[in-house]
């Protein structure tokens, strides 16, 4: 699957949020790039709303096909598509590695998945945008235990924290989904109202 490979500190300070989390570079400049990325630009209702729709898709890595798919899933769902839509995006298997501590960023977790090293409920998954549900067990296959991404993760896990949804063990490089995700369990700044509004114009 394709996906956006470019700068993100760029995209981020085009989007005024951080969207890989820890980015120094985008917190020493965090307005736009560019000549005149300190001056004022007219703000249309379409503007922001492709701008939550933008930041979605690169907090989580998914180019506008994948998006839109999503998108269609969701509205397809009972209850509100914007909610979701974000539980569709967060339920990916590779958001689910990055969630529980065990890569640095969800690029770092994607590449993680696509190279083969974990398992679902005892089955080998290498699709970065595999659907978890609930209660699905994800472990680390035992060949990769000791590589230096998993190593560090078990080492570093005390720092980051752990949605309620989810249960990580470090001790075991298992991860347990304990429910799919409430919007209010999902801490990305993007109001999803604005992308539900974005696409019913299309």
């Amino acid at each position: 699957m394709a996906r956006y490979t470019g700068p993100m500190t760029k995209k981020s300070r085009r989007l005024g949020v951080d969207l890989v989390g820890g980015d120094a570079a985008y917190e020493r400049r965090p307005y736009p790039p560019g000549q005149h990325g300190r001056g004022r630009i007219k703000e249309s209702e379409y503007l922001l709303q492709l701008r939550e729709k933008q930041k979605a898709r690169y907090t989580y890595g998914v180019l506008e096909k994948q998006f839109h798919n999503y998108y269609t899933e969701a509205s397809r769902r009972p209850g509100k598509t914007g909610d979701n839509l974000l539980q569709l995006l967060e339920c990916r298997l590779d958001n689910v590695v990055y969630r529980a501590g065990f890569a640095r960023t969800r690029r770092h977790a994607r590449q993680l998945v696509t190279h083969g090293h974990f398992k679902v409920n005892g089955k080998k998954v290498d699709i970065p945008s595999y659907q978890v549900s609930a209660h699905d067990v994800i472990d680390v296959r035992e060949k990769s235990l000791e590589m230096t991404p998993f190593i560090v993760a078990r080492e570093t896990h005390g720092e980051r924290h752990v949605p309620a949804w989810l249960e990580a063990l470090p001790n075991r490089m298992r991860i347990l989904v304990h429910s799919v995700p409430v919007r209010a369990q999902i801490d990305i700044p993007v109001q999803e109202q604005l992308i539900v509004e974005y696409y019913s114009k299309k």
